[in-house]
């Protein structure tokens, strides 16, 4: 079945009431974020923000779809075989590039590992470590996919609560070397 292009004027309004949200989440906290001031900054009315997102969280998920595909890509971002002692440059990019959102992140991504954008960053990078496992015949796919994704997911949420002491340099390189030990473990 194939996909309906977007439409560019939607496509345009989210947009607007993406950036509108981290421009108002610069400021405050996102539980202090009104509909009414982000759709005046954003210049649609609040009907038309209601017929793309169910509520504020639904677009402040939407918001950070972005950071949710910068940490699967950037974990995946390597070929042959992993080195320990060095992560993915994307790996380490993304660490740091969390900062400047941080207080949004840390709203939607509770410590654990939950939370809505939690959920969606352990559905995303479990499906994408299943996929490359099964391709390569890796012994227990969907059991190591799972490990990987929950341990990602939660150490990143605790990383940004303040439960994992460290530089996002150093949560790369202790996150790395976490994650090759479970796609080398030996479980039979």
């Amino acid at each position: 079945m194939a996909s309906t292009p977007e439409d560019p004027r939607a496509a345009r309004t989210r947009a607007k009431l993406r950036r509108a949200l981290l421009d108002e989440c610069a400021q405050r906290p996102l539980a202090e974020v009104s509909i009414a001031a982000l759709v005046r900054k954003a210049g649609v009315g609040r009907a038309t923000f209601y017929l793309h997102y169910g509520d504020l969280e639904a677009l402040a998920v939407d918001a950070c779809a972005d950071v949710v595909r910068d940490a699967v890509d950037a974990l995946h971002a390597w070929r042959g075989t992993p080195d320990p002692a060095s992560p993915p440059p994307a790996l380490l990019d993304f660490f740091t590039g969390l900062t400047p959102h941080a207080p949004l992140y840390r709203a939607l991504l509770r410590p654990g590992g939950g939370g809505p954008l939690g959920l969606v960053l352990h559905r995303d990078l479990r499906a994408r470590s299943l996929a490359e496992r099964s391709l390569v015949g890796a012994p227990e796919p969907a059991l190591i996919a799972s490990a990987v994704a929950a341990t990602f997911a939660g150490v990143l949420a605790d990383w940004l609560h303040g439960l994992v002491d460290g530089t996002s340099e150093r949560v790369a390189h202790q996150i790395w070397r976490l994650l090759i030990s479970l796609h080398r473990a030996r479980l039979s």
